[in-house]
């Protein structure tokens, strides 16, 4: 329980809040002009804190295990920008020394290094600033509300058919939906907020009143997902809803009631029925048919993924300790690519391979850590809470972060600032310790 000034309390859990959001209006966060707005906040969290800090004499922060994992992979960055490589330039040839650093692509390493940071300091916000029962009811509330008017503003989108995101933003070379560039990356954000209104609608914790309202929610967002025509994007979304269903099953099995799965199944149904109808309804049927996997309009099913994937091993192989470098995937890529280089790929379209290309067999083992001491953290929580509320929110929370893991293995979700900035805020939910009550949190 942190007893500081409630002003900057509520400050700083604002920003907890409104940093992602602003992510996610902006394009997802995926252009490099977004760091004119977002490193002045991250900034102003930093200040803010360390302020709070002074004027109580004490530096309150939770060094959650979860911090490190994140903590190596900045360490890992930094030491790829260290001038330990050979270039292989001829000293003569440039009229400026060559960069020797071990990352291929130094300056793409740079920016990755600068937003892991702000990464680092938000998630290290939530996981100390998030700390009642009160602040995660605002923030169920809030994600599932926005995640909802997100996905309705998407579908309108969608139907209006736009020359632009909003108007004033083309799309020319990109399928966008909804302020997204990318439509995939859409749906991994849809998936991954409906993961805690998913299991409070399954669950015990929420009155009547209140799950009507979160299924309205969840029904905008499950639509947007399956409109967005994202396979992996519907994959993941499966995942969630089954991992939220089990998880309330596995929860209530012991109770008294006779049918302790029948709520779960019964809504998990009438909300996969809701969907398809409204998305033929609203003539999304090729988008479902793609979705489903029905329809391919490449003779490639993979979308040429599997000559992604297959490059991405030859990187890793040639690079299996330290990695070509974080964000270098471009650059190697042209060197280890096997066909005419017409086109030059920047992403490995599965977040693990290109984890291997870009950081070795020591990005791996931190992106690995992570996701075992989340899991691990997330089912403790589950098992050893005894309060319902606390309980069905860690199911959300974890049904959610595991459902855009699945789709990393498709694409790419967790590189828009967006989807990271929430992926981060609903870990962080799912592993503190929150109390009942904090007076300098009235409000």
């Amino acid at each position: 329980m942190l007893d500081g000034p409630p002003r900057q309390n509520r400050t700083l859990f604002v920003l907890l809040l409104l940093i992602p959001c602003l992510m996610t209006i902006a394009y997802g966060g995926t252009e490099t002009w977004t760091l004119i707005f977002l490193s002045p906040l991250i900034a102003l969290l930093g200040m803010i804190w360390i302020v709070r800090s002074w004027r109580q004499a004490a530096f309150p922060v939770n060094f959650d295990s979860l911090l490190f994992p994140l903590l190596g992979l900045l360490l890992l960055a930094f030491i790829q920008l260290l001038p330990l490589g050979n270039s292989g330039v001829p000293p003569d040839a440039l009229t400026i020394p060559a960069s020797n650093a071990l990352s291929m692509d130094a300056y793409s390493t740079r920016l990755f290094l600068v937003r892991l940071v702000g990464y680092i300091v938000f998630f290290a916000a939530a996981l100390t600033f998030i700390d009642t029962e009160n602040r995660v009811r605002k923030l169920v509330t809030a994600i599932a509300i926005f995640g909802g008017s997100m996905a309705f503003l998407g579908i309108i989108q969608k139907l209006a058919s736009p020359d632009a995101i909003y108007g004033i933003r083309p799309t020319p070379q990109a399928i966008p939906f909804g302020p997204f560039v990318n439509q995939h990356h859409f749906a991994s954000l849809m998936v991954l907020l409906s993961g805690m209104t998913l299991a409070h609608i399954f669950g015990n914790a929420a009155t009547t009143q209140k799950k009507i309202l979160l299924s309205i929610s969840a029904l905008i967002m499950a639509i947007a997902v399956v409109l967005t025509g994202s396979r992996g994007g519907l994959i993941s979304y499966l995942a969630t809803l089954g991992i939220a269903g089990l998880a309330i099953i596995w929860r209530v099995r012991e109770s008294s009631e006779k049918r302790p799965w029948l709520p779960a199944v019964v809504g998990a149904i009438a909300i996969l029925i809701t969907v398809v109808g409204a998305v033929i309804f609203l003539g999304g049927a090729e988008s479902l048919l793609r979705g489903v996997g029905f329809q391919n309009t490449s003779d490639d099913v993979s979308s040429g993924r599997l000559h992604f994937w297959s490059v991405a091993v030859k990187i890793f192989m040639a690079n299996p300790i330290f990695g070509a470098g974080f964000d270098a995937f471009g650059v190697a890529f042209t060197k280890f690519d096997t066909r005419n280089g017409l086109l030059r790929v920047e992403q490995a379209h599965n977040d693990y391979l290109q984890t291997l290309a870009d950081g070795g067999v020591l990005g791996f083992a931190c992106v690995v850590g992570f996701i075992v001491l989340f899991v691990r953290k997330c089912l403790a929580g589950i098992s050893n809470s005894v309060d319902a509320f606390g309980r069905v929110t860690i199911i959300g929370a974890l049904a959610g972060c595991v459902g855009i893991m699945v789709h990393s293995f498709f694409d790419f979700p967790l590189r828009t600032a967006a989807n990271a900035f929430f992926f981060l805020l609903t870990a962080a939910i799912a592993v503190v310790q929150v109390s009942k009550k904090n007076l300098s949190d009235a409000n």
